[in-house]
């Protein structure tokens, strides 16, 4: 079902009369996480969707997609500040593959977009999977109710707005506020106005902002892992080698993943213990069926 329906159709109450009931026996043969180790970013990527059961799962033929990668930051992959760059043209080549009419890259940074596009090898893998990577236009901001306990509204880009799938694509990495930045922060990115606002009450405003936003699917980079001097790190003594994915739908669960790599537990982190208490996803490992493997 498109995005866009979605929206619709939770509105007029009738969500469950559009679902296709072979849905449900799909899932239970199907893990809740996958979590792959391999040499190849591109090739760890394709077995994390396929033991999720494959990109037509998520995407289907038609849609138009949004992939969010972090781009936040003006440095090379090596420094672990923004998505790896082969995890994102892997992922808008099976977008494509699956039937995808459109897809688009796109990042809020933090520094000038023109240089971290470019810098963090995003913007040349995408484009060269067929994407469209466009820059954020503060002309395409619309500020829209967010229904948080916290973030009231904001303003968001449209094209977060106006597209039927969205896939988060966040990479692991240490941050000096919230501790980490994985994928419910990674939606700081995008947004328009004062995010600086944000920081203030960041652990609630990271719930709020994941609990708005519809991920049809949530995939953790954690190749590289920046595991202290975050957000933006710059020394390559700051990061660490794992050269593992995390895909799933439950972005609290992929998150809580992201903190085991880092060895903090969801009760060091806020954010994870509030979206839990919400009823957003599961942070306990133990209750989910976790398919790992190494190729």
């Amino acid at each position: 079902m498109k995005r866009r329906d979605f929206i619709k159709n939770i509105a007029a109450g009738s969500i469950f009369l559009n679902l296709n009931p072979g849905l449900f026996a799909q899932e239970k043969t199907i893990p809740d996480l996958a979590v792959i180790q391999g040499e190849s970013p591109s090739q760890i990527t394709k077995e994390a969707i396929s033991a999720l059961g494959g990109m037509n799962r998520f995407i289907s033929k038609g849609d138009e997609v949004l992939i969010k990668p972090n781009i936040g930051w003006d440095r090379t992959p090596e420094q672990a500040a923004c998505t790896n760059p082969e995890i994102v043209k892997t992922l808008v080549e099976l977008c494509f593959e699956a039937g995808a009419k459109k897809v688009k890259v796109m990042d809020h940074p933090c520094n000038p977009a023109q240089r971290t596009y470019v810098r963090s090898g995003i913007a040349k893998a995408a484009k060269e999977a067929g994407a469209d990577v466009p820059f954020p236009n503060e002309h395409k901001l619309k500020k829209v109710p967010l229904h948080g306990q916290h973030i009231k509204e904001w303003e968001v880009y449209r094209d977060f707005l106006e597209t039927d799938k969205i896939i988060n694509v966040p990479i692991t990495k240490h941050h000096s506020l919230s501790r980490l930045t994985l994928g419910m922060k990674n939606w700081l990115g995008a947004l328009g106005g004062n995010r600086n606002q944000l920081h203030q009450d960041l652990d609630y405003a990271i719930v709020d902002l994941a609990a708005f936003f519809m991920p049809v699917l949530s995939f953790l980079d954690a190749y590289r892992i920046l595991y202290r001097n975050g957000p933006q790190g710059g020394r390559l003594s700051d990061v660490r080698l794992y050269k593992t994915v995390v895909a799933g739908v439950d972005y609290v669960a992929v998150d809580r993943m992201g903190a085991h790599f880092m060895d903090m537990s969801q009760e060091e982190l806020t954010y994870l213990k509030i979206a839990n208490k919400r009823g957003l996803g599961e942070v306990d490992l133990e209750k989910l069926k976790i398919e790992k493997r190494k190729i």
